[in-house]
């Protein structure tokens, strides 16, 4: 037998709060909603007060599973759904839960406001330090249970917020239903919403100072809807990467300055496709099944990935994200994206993404304006806005936001066990005058141009992800003179494993597009790299950015008919080989791909029918297979004593030689005819006596090329020439590139 709540002398809910509670404009649901001790009736004796918000509904009763049959109805304290009554004979909470009947049919639902905050004092107090470094485990969406409750409980950053809801299909998209609690002092908003499963979609509904209600995607979502939608989704976080035959605690060897490191460029949606489905992209267990053979045909040592976090608009590439802790849905799970690193690592390939830190995009339900204010973008648009992309630039000064993009970097190294991450646009960061006029930037405490903040981020994120992933390389895209990108921190320097040799890719191709009959005036170009290529740890990028924009492919760089095209792409290919540095070419650049790259579309494949196309893509694999096999093509790619100029003058032929060497290991000596003429009997200084003989040539008829006669070995005479003791004599084929080695 229930028993009837008295009817209360006075409101349990004053008429502010109510209404307050009714319209969504209460800011502390917490203080009103849910079990609360406080004093009732006529003498204001403590009684125990249970009130609930519940659009919609006809009748609500308090019930406990500890007792059936035992339930409590609660009086409407307001015309559109909020109840509330005193619980008789409990004057101490207990789990119970609510008998909620609409229309007839009755619920029985656990009170997400029964539930105490699940974040503790002391990450609270990391955050606002800027420490919480495994921040996706304290922020967005996770599945939780609270006194054998099941369900998800969700926290998110927004300190001037006035109200932050959780709204989806469950609650109707009602701001209204399921109102956070404020952690006040870190500006931190949590909730546990029980019942809530995996694969739901949500958004935060963001109630500003000025009463707009902005949906918000979840800013540490694992997981996004598929474009163009725009929700997040409720999803465990990514399980623990599989075995993966220990390459992950061996894996610091292939990334050392002396390893053979030879990185494929990859855009996901667009190296190959499906076209008996539409021409969709490939999905991440399908890529595993096609990409793992072919980087074992092709012989590259590591595959990069460009930005897999969410991101809304397929023409950006991913270069505006708006989900960092989410691997975009566009081609599966993330679970899946876990996988296919996981087999790749199998495979021995090595794995790297692309990270962006330095700006975001202006989209309405992505990180911009996030609480009404400018909270992760600085509210000074000569700091916070980049005019070259429209986004807005990360407010480095702030340790919250420092402490997003660090943790952000961390996840992907932690939960998917990338090998590294290759970050975009450092020179944005580093200069306050990036890309902006005389008064259009803020110069910094010391009057000066450099981002004091944004360099200490990039050191911090540096510091943490090396010290917590052993093994891994850093990455940076950074094209200034920057000294020290790629020297340890505690030199001074950014902490970056390795940098993009930007210089070296502009006058590499500046030089391939001259017509060879005015490439004696610019012999510079090819050698000037030299003369800082050992400043930093390089890497030879001919990256995804010089292959778009109205620039044409790399086949379509190269000056003269079809032919010297080919001649002139093979030659390039052996010199970036050959040269100091390590490798990195983008997808189609190593079968010839002739038409600039189409990201809603597939790589040409069918141009491997065409043997000169098929040549080039043979000429890629004996490059990476004599660049792993030779040490002294990679052992000291990053150390000057792994080169030396034999032929560097030779402007008027536009010949170039050069000997790479590693200690205890056979030199490689490289030549270059870089005109359409041969030149016979041509004479070369070599550092060994005895036979020399050709290990490549990329006129080679196997490649495409004319298969002129070279010869495959030459007996060194005892004839000092180019400072070495020895010389021989030999045929340069026209625009090619002949290496050799004793033996």
């Amino acid at each position: 037998m229930t028993k009837t709540t008295p009817a209360p002398t006075r409101l349990l809910i004053e008429d502010g709060a109510a209404a307050a509670i009714v319209s969504g404009t209460h800011g502390d649901p917490f203080s009103e909603l849910g079990p609360h001790v406080r004093p009732v009736g006529k003498d204001g004796a403590a009684a125990l007060v249970i009130a609930t918000f519940q659009p919609g509904a006809d009748s609500v009763r308090v019930v406990d599973p500890a007792k059936p049959g035992k339930s409590w109805p609660l009086r409407r304290e307001h015309g559109d759904g909020l109840f509330a009554g005193v619980i008789t004979g409990r004057r101490t909470l207990f789990p119970y839960q609510l008998e909620v009947e609409r229309h007839g049919i009755t619920r029985t639902l656990d009170d997400p406001y029964r539930f105490g905050t699940s974040i503790d004092a002391r990450s609270l107090l990391r955050f606002r330090q800027g420490q919480a470094w495994r921040a996706w485990d304290l922020f967005g969406a996770h599945p939780a249970s609270f006194d054998g409750v099941d369900g998800y409980r969700f926290a998110v950053w927004a300190p001037h917020a006035q109200r932050v809801s959780v709204v989806g299909p469950f609650n109707g998209w009602d701001g209204r239903v399921h109102v956070m609690r404020k952690l006040h002092e870190a500006g931190i908003w949590d909730l546990f919403i029980p019942g809530l499963g995996p694969d739901e979609v949500y958004k935060y509904e963001v109630r500003t100072a000025d009463g707009h209600l902005p949906l918000k995607a979840d800013p540490y979502a694992f997981k996004g809807e598929h474009r163009p939608k725009t929700a997040s989704v409720t999803v465990p976080p990514p399980a623990k990467v599989a075995i993966d035959d220990g390459w992950v605690e061996n894996r610091a060897g292939s990334h050392a300055v002396s390893a053979p490191i030879s990185i494929y460029e990859l855009h996901f949606g667009s190296w190959r496709r499906v076209p008996e489905e539409g021409g969709r992209p490939l999905t991440y267990l399908e890529m595993a099944d096609w990409l793992i053979p072919y980087m074992r045909e092709m012989g590259f040592t590591h595959v990069q990935f460009m930005p897999l976090t969410e991101y809304p608009f397929d023409g950006s590439w991913g270069y505006q994200p708006t989900g960092l802790f989410a691997a975009t849905s566009r081609y599966g799970s993330p679970d899946e994206f876990r996988e296919l690193v996981a087999r790749l690592h199998l495979a021995g390939i090595g794995v790297l993404c692309d990270f962006v830190p330095a700006h975001f995009p202006a989209d309405g339900h992505g990180l911009a304006r996030f609480d009404g204010t400018a909270l992760y973008e600085h509210e000074d648009s000569r700091l916070g806005w980049h005019p070259d992309w429209k986004s807005f630039i990360y407010n480095f000064q702030r340790p919250e936001v420092v402490n997003f993009l660090v943790a952000s970097a961390l996840y992907w190294l932690d939960r998917f066990k990338l090998d590294g991450l290759r970050v975009d646009a450092v020179s944005s960061m580093l200069y306050l005058d990036y890309s902006r006029g005389p008064g259009e930037w803020v110069p910094n405490i010391y009057g000066g141009n450099i981002y004091l903040e944004a360099v200490e981020f990039l050191r911090r994120m540096n510091e943490m992800a090396y010290g917590e992933n052993p093994g891994i390389m850093m990455v940076a895209e950074e094209s200034t003179a920057w000294d020290g990108v790629s020297r340890p921190t505690s030199g001074g320097g950014l902490g970056f494993g390795y940098k993009w040799n930007m210089g070296w890719m502009h006058d590499t191709l500046q030089y391939f597009s001259r017509d060879p009959i005015h490439r004696r005036y610019h012999h510079a170009e090819i050698s000037f790299g030299l003369v800082y290529g050992f400043s930093e740890n390089f890497i030879l990028a001919l990256s995804h950015d010089e292959v778009v924009h109205g620039k044409g492919s790399l086949w379509a760089k190269m000056a003269g008919d079809e032919w010297q095209k080919f001649a002139n792409l093979r030659a390039m290919y052996a010199l970036q080989w050959a040269h100091p540095g390590k490798k990195l070419l983008f997808m189609g650049g190593e079968f010839a791909q002739r038409g600039e790259w189409n990201h809603d579309g597939s790589l040409d494949w069918h141009l491997l029918d065409d043997p000169a196309h098929k040549g080039v893509q043979t000429l890629i694999k004996d490059l990476n297979r004599l660049y792993r096999d030779l040490p002294a093509l990679h052992a000291q790619d990053c150390d000057p004593a792994g080169f030396q100029w034999l032929q560097v003058d030779a402007a008027d032929v536009s010949v170039y030689a050069f000997v790479r060497q590693a200690e205890g290991q056979v030199p490689v000596v490289a030549i270059f005819n870089l005109t359409p003429v041969p030149r016979h009997d041509h004479v070369v200084g070599v550092p060994w006596g005895g036979r020399w003989k050709v290990i490549l040539n990329s006129d080679a008829g196997a490649y495409g090329g004319s298969g002129m006669e070279v010869g495959f070995s030459f007996e060194a005479r005892d004839e000092p020439r180019d400072n070495q003791p020895h010389a021989i004599t030999l045929s340069l084929p026209p625009l090619a590139g002949v290496w050799l080695m004793p033996g």
